[in-house]
C-alpha cells in the first residue's frame, strides 16, 4: 500500500510538471535565416544572418526603422551575422566570427554597422565604439513592395552582396574576401 502511494505521488508530481509547461504562440515578427551560398546542400558558407522579419501592416519603412536613428535591423533581438571566413566591408577586415548588425536608415542612403556586441534587444545598447566596420550605401526603389523585411545574398566579384528589402526600399551591402 505504501509503495503504491509513493508511485501515485511521484506520478502526480511529474505528471503535473509536464502539463504545466507553457509554450508561447507564434512571434509577430518571426525569425528567419539567409546565407551565402543559400543552398542547404552547400555546407561551406561564407556568411549567414539570423534576423526577425517585421511586417509593414500599412505603416511606412521610415517610421518603423526610426529613420535617421540607429535601428536594430529587423525586430526583437539584434540581428546576428556570422562570417565563416575573414571578409571586408568598405576596405575594413571583419574577422571570421559572429557580430550584430544595425543600420541608420534614410530616404537616400542607409549606413550599415557590423558590431561586436551580441545578444542585445533592439538597438538600446548599441555602442558605436564596438563597430568593426560600417558602410553607407544608396537606397534604390523597386516597383514590387515587400510586406516583410527581407534579406537575401547574391554572388558578386570576390564575395557576396547582402540585399535588404522592405516595402519598395532596396539596399545592397557589398562584402568581399
Amino acid at each position: 500500500m505504501i509503495i503504491s502511494s509513493i508511485v501515485f505521488s511521484l506520478m502526480m508530481l511529474f505528471g503535473n510538471q509536464v502539463h504545466a509547461q507553457k509554450f508561447s504562440g507564434l512571434d509577430k515578427s518571426p525569425l528567419d535565416v539567409a546565407s551565402y551560398p543559400s543552398s542547404y546542400k552547400e555546407s561551406n558558407k561564407l556568411v549567414k544572418i539570423v534576423y526577425s522579419r517585421p511586417q509593414l501592416k500599412g505603416r511606412s519603412v521610415a517610421k518603423l526603422t526610426n529613420s535617421g536613428k540607429v535601428w536594430r535591423f529587423g525586430a526583437n533581438e539584434s540581428a546576428e551575422i556570422t562570417f565563416y571566413t575573414d571578409m571586408k566591408l568598405d576596405g575594413k577586415t571583419i574577422k571570421a566570427g559572429s557580430y550584430s548588425v544595425a543600420a541608420i536608415t534614410g530616404d537616400k542612403e542607409w549606413t550599415i554597422m557590423i558590431n561586436t556586441a551580441l545578444n542585445g534587444w533592439g538597438s538600446y545598447s548599441y555602442n558605436e565604439e564596438n563597430d568593426v566596420a560600417r558602410i553607407t550605401v544608396p537606397v534604390t526603389k523597386d516597383s514590387e513592395s515587400l510586406e516583410a523585411f527581407s534579406v537575401a545574398f547574391e554572388e558578386s566579384d570576390n564575395g557576396t552582396h547582402m540585399h535588404l528589402g522592405w516595402g519598395e526600399v532596396r539596399v545592397a551591402v557589398p562584402f568581399t574576401k
